[in-house]
């Protein structure tokens, strides 16, 4: 047992330790030393070299599986030395991104899609690199976001211009200006996606559209896959159907197994191209395998083809009877499973809200979904196409005008009518 004198107060103690303030004695709160946070004293590295970095990076990313592909390819004609792979991968490279080859034979401007979508996708993860590396992850800054999209694309477009020189180098004549120019376009806005999701930008921008566009873009975007995705079902079953043509065109080439191995390769970069070109047959304008053919539904006239193993799915005839319903229906159906999506999603919301549906906030983006589905399909339609030389092979692909407009009615039609249809069966429950 303790005692303490008046003059010598002893000091308050409890279980928070000692030293504290004994209770209601006012004095200045105490400080709490701040924690460190886990980016203190962290550097970020420079906008130019962050971005030469990232776009270095899409760059031979996407480029190694085409020289690849294509040094097997040339395997075929005994000409498979590193150096030609090397341009020759160039050369598919700037293709992939819609850059024009000058050949002895003409114009090559057949972009193979599958090159696009490695492309596009490697940018975006250039752009996701570029803004982590600056720092600007979660800033929800627009500024740092376009400053970084800038820098990765025009060092790609640097890369681009390079690349350009080398493939003239090797007797192809490549613009190394457009070269350029396309690169820094496409990979301005490829990194920009990923920029803007990293930063936060994307989130700000999608809370500001209005809910019916957003709605309608979604439901859109959707028909738009399907249909492609129904493109490339068709166009697989008609190429297995002539599987037996496309390994006799394979089999002429004359090669050893690498060989034929880079020829499918180079096959299977097209196949993309080829459903986009199916999912137009089924909207009904079809496709060109040349100047003055058509391949649609209604009519079939090609002359003679390159031997390219995807050429061997192509119809023989004009479709009819069960099939030509088949195939009209189909985009319709697709249009209305999109609405019907659309409907069941808008539905849920309103029970959550606890308000019916109204007509209106149902029948505006279920109408916005055509035309996005016909920009989409018409953007793709337009890509998928260009010449494969000179003379006959000058039109290769689909009109994209044409199969924009096609895709706008069957499915804004088709979206129509199974979002009322939905929401007029489901009325009850609302």
């Amino acid at each position: 047992m303790s005692f303490v004198t008046p003059d010598q107060p002893r000091r308050a103690t409890d279980a928070r330790g000692a030293g504290a303030r004994p209770p209601g004695r006012a004095g200045p709160p105490r400080r709490v030393p701040a924690a460190p946070s886990a980016h203190s004293g962290r550097s970020h590295a420079p906008l130019a070299v962050a971005a030469l970095v990232a776009a270095g990076g899409a760059a031979v990313t996407a480029w190694l599986p085409v020289a690849l592909a294509l040094w097997l390819f040339q395997l075929s004609e005994d000409a498979g030395s590193l150096l030609d792979a090397a341009r020759a991968g160039a050369a598919g490279w700037l293709l992939g991104h819609g850059v024009p080859l000058a050949t002895a034979s003409g114009p090559l401007g057949l972009a193979p899609l599958a090159v696009t979508a490695l492309v596009v996708w490697r940018l975006t993860r250039a752009g996701v690199h570029a803004s982590r590396a600056i720092g600007a992850r979660a800033s929800r800054s627009p500024g740092r976001m376009l400053a970084a999209a800038a820098a990765v694309g025009i060092a790609y477009g640097l890369l681009g211009a390079l690349a350009a020189m080398l493939v003239g180098a090797g007797g192809l004549s490549v613009s190394p200006v457009r070269a350029g120019l396309t690169l820094v376009t496409v990979g301005t806005l490829a990194a920009g996606v990923g920029a803007a999701r990293t930063t936060g930008v994307s989130g700000v921008f999608a809370e500001q559209v209005p809910v019916p566009l957003r709605e309608g873009v979604r439901a859109g975007t959707v028909a738009a896959l399907v249909l492609l995705g129904a493109g490339a079902a068709v166009a697989g079953l008609a190429v297995a159907t002539g599987g037996g043509d496309a390994a006799d065109l394979i089999g002429a080439y004359r090669t050893g197994v690498a060989g034929q191995a880079g020829i499918t390769l180079v096959s299977l970069a097209y196949a993309p191209n080829v459903s986009v070109w199916s999912a137009s047959y089924l909207l009904g304008p079809g496709f060109a395998v040349g100047t003055d053919t058509a391949v649609r539904t209604s009519e079939v006239s090609v002359g003679p083809l390159p031997a390219v193993p995807f050429f061997a799915g192509l119809p023989s005839g004009p479709v009819a009877g069960l099939g030509a319903v088949t195939v009209l229906a189909l985009p319709v159906l697709v249009g209305m499973a999109a609405g019907w999506l659309l409907a069941r999603r808008l539905l849920r919301l309103s029970s959550a809200e606890g308000a019916p549906l109204s007509w209106r906030r149902l029948l505006v983006p279920a109408a916005l979904a055509g035309p996005v589905a016909g920009l989409l399909l018409g953007a793709a339609a337009k890509a998928s196409g260009g010449p494969l030389g000179a003379g006959r092979l000058a039109e290769v692909g689909p009109v994209g005008w044409q199969v924009a407009l096609a895709a706008l009615l069957v499915t804004g039609a088709g979206a129509l009518l199974g979002a009322a249809g939905t929401r007029w069966l489901t009325r009850d429950a609302t």
